[in-house]
């Protein structure tokens, strides 16, 4: 692999932990542009790995960490926003690619990796999530001037720390019996975060990679609702899920909206209508069986020993 001075949006997030922790393994150096660095302990421990605090829709000093930099992996996104309206989504995912992209170009960047979605549309009817996710997408192809930029456009991805089984975990656990379950039909194709992290790693160097944009997705297919019934077969937990009408699973969806953390929202459910599996894309090996109840189970050992030094004052 040649030599690369990589600069990483979204570096403390899920899989950008995952990427900074492997390229450290492989003696890459990459620097991470966050917004609070004093909170991201699990980064700031890499030894290869410099976190630079900053505002990064400050356009000049984003092109000033820009600059002498030749690949820029840019991993930012949003599953809800903090609204209604749409505008977190669009600040997150468009005019923050678009600042991105146009710092690239004034620094001389020659390399852009940008994390899509699967189904991300531009033109998505109802959904905010993936119409954003599209706009961000199609601003890369078509105005990265001068750029070798790639997108990845991977359907759920899991590992230690993610936010679909633990999600699951969590909210299985507060679930007395029965589990109301929207749209349990909709079907992915998981991939491991593994995975994902090397196929960016194998794209820095790969000329065929310029201009595609790829899709990502696990080895096996399942429906949600197996998915959340295998995370409740992992935890031991004996939970009934019981799938919704869509009128229930909307009705469902308007209410979570408003509940602190937004456990499900409209959004989720509009982007929910259409399964979330690969056409023609990357196939990856690893299966979540070998995988989700390793850190599923450690994280319940996790929560017992804090709350045992808590009980201890420890």
């Amino acid at each position: 692999m040649s030599e690369h001075r990589i600069c990483i949006m979204g570096g403390t997030g899920f899989v950008g932990r995952h990427l900074a922790a492997r390229l450290n393994e492989l003696q890459i150096p990459a620097k991470i542009l966050t917004r609070r660095r004093d909170r991201q302990r699990a980064v700031l421990v890499l030894p290869l790995t410099q976190v630079v605090e900053i505002n990064v829709y400050d356009y000049e000093r984003l092109k000033k960490e820009l600059t002498g930099y030749d690949t820029i992996i840019n991993l930012v996104g949003i599953l809800n926003e903090s609204g209604h309206s749409g505008a977190g989504f669009h600040k997150a995912h468009v005019s923050l690619t678009r600042n991105v992209v146009d710092a690239c170009i004034s620094a001389g960047c020659k390399r852009l990796l940008h994390m899509s979605a699967l189904n991300a549309n531009g033109n998505h009817p109802s959904s905010f999530y993936l119409r954003t996710k599209g706009m961000a997408e199609d601003y890369v192809h078509t105005f990265a001037r001068g750029i070798r930029a790639t997108s990845f456009r991977p359907s759920v991805i899991f590992g230690d720390g993610d936010s679909f089984f633990n999600r699951f975990a969590g909210l299985l656990k507060l679930a007395p019996y029965y589990f109301p379950l929207a749209c349990p039909d909709t079907r992915y194709a998981p991939v491991y975060v593994g995975d994902v992290v090397q196929q960016f790693i194998a794209a820095l160097d790969d000329p065929s990679t310029y201009g595609k944009r790829i899709e990502l997705c696990g080895p096996e297919t399942y429906t949600l609702r197996q998915l959340v019934e295998y995370t409740a077969d992992v935890l031991s937990l004996r939970r009934r899920i019981v799938g919704l009408p869509e009128f229930a699973a909307k009705l469902q969806a308007s209410v979570l909206e408003y509940v602190p953390g937004k456990p499900f929202s409209l959004d989720n459910y509009h982007s929910m209508q259409k399964d979330n599996v690969c056409s023609n894309g990357f196939v990856a090996a690893t299966s979540l069986k070998a995988v989700v109840p390793g850190y599923l189970l450690n994280r319940n050992t996790r929560n017992r020993y804090n709350l045992l030094r808590q009980e201890y004052g420890r």
